[in-house]
């Protein structure tokens, strides 16, 4: 069994990444999703995007990320995944997933599902640009209106030479309302010959359990679940019985507000913390006093001093 921590746009950076990764049980993260539109972007920004590739492609608790590549022009995101490869990344991710309106507007994304050969195509001209070495995955969903070409997209994916697939269990027109229909990845599963990720609405170990029965899958990929219990991961390795203590969770915090200092924009950095404590909501009732607290406050500092950290 691997598991993953998902690419979360704004929410899963490198602060985050190296929070959950210290705490333990993931195998490997998937960088933020890097746009790719009319040239070869510079190293600033895949930095920016995955500091990580400074220090040799691994979180601090040493975690491989593998950077996230979205776009729909094959030779563009070919000569893109080529140089990112220079650049140390241990892997490349496709993003075939996300439902955002702005970014399916500009052919990327789950829009992309409409169209198995041009997801062929893509992998195909990004493996191709790509030294054997390094792996290529990609990440779809199961659909853009309707899952009707779920088992085509999968298929042209692989047999554009992906070593992975992850699969969001839901289409893009269901966004992110639950449930997650785990049952298509049994068959889809059962057709492919790469690893199978399964994705979507595992917020306990006993979703991830239901979720493996269901599937039939090994390998799994965690992201809000893992933000609102930061054990999660730690609890479906099997090395953890219960959540973490409030008290526990706390300590992160103070941490985490550590980390974001580095981007000396007090609105931002109490967006950030806002932002992860109304997710913990979902696990905690203390975080739901605590949001209620401190939603209008205007900085990181008035936001940690609410916080109540035993010594």
């Amino acid at each position: 069994m691997t598991l993953t921590l998902a690419p979360m746009e704004g929410v899963v950076d490198v602060h985050m990444r190296d929070i959950l990764t210290r705490i333990g049980g993931f195998d490997l993260c998937v960088s933020e999703f890097v746009r790719v539109s009319n040239h070869v972007l510079p190293a600033s920004v895949y930095h920016q995007y995955c500091p990580e590739l400074k220090s040799g492609g691994k979180t601090a608790a040493g975690v491989p990320v593998h950077v996230q590549l979205m776009g729909g022009d094959p030779s563009l995101l070919a000569e893109n995944a080529a140089f990112v490869a220079e650049l140390g990344a241990p892997g490349i991710d496709i993003n075939f997933g996300c439902p955002a309106k702005t970014v399916n507007r500009n052919d990327a994304g789950a829009t992309l599902l409409q169209w198995p050969h041009r997801l062929n195509d893509i992998v195909s001209a990004v493996r191709r640009a790509v030294p054997a070495a390094i792996p290529v995955s990609a990440k779809m969903r199961l659909g853009f209106m309707d899952k009707s070409l779920y088992m085509e997209n999968a298929q042209a994916i692989q047999s554009g030479g992906a070593m992975k697939l992850t699969v969001h269990a839901r289409t893009k027109l269901e966004g992110y309302k639950a449930p997650a229909h785990w049952e298509y990845l049994a068959p889809l599963r059962e057709s492919l010959t790469i690893p199978l990720v399964a994705n979507g609405e595992i917020w306990t170990r006993q979703d991830y359990e239901a979720c493996k029965k269901i599937s039939g899958c090994t390998h799994f990929m965690v992201g809000r679940g893992a933000i609102a219990r930061p054990s999660l991961a730690l609890e479906i390795a099997g090395l953890e019985q219960a959540p973490f203590h409030w008290a526990h969770v706390q300590k992160w915090l103070v941490y985490y507000r550590d980390l974001i200092r580095v981007m000396d924009h007090d609105t931002r950095e109490a967006g950030r913390l806002k932002q992860w404590i109304k997710l913990l909501a979902r696990s905690y009732d203390e975080a739901t006093d605590l949001f209620t607290e401190i939603r209008r406050l205007k900085t990181p500092d008035e936001i940690c001093a609410a916080l109540t950290v035993p010594v």
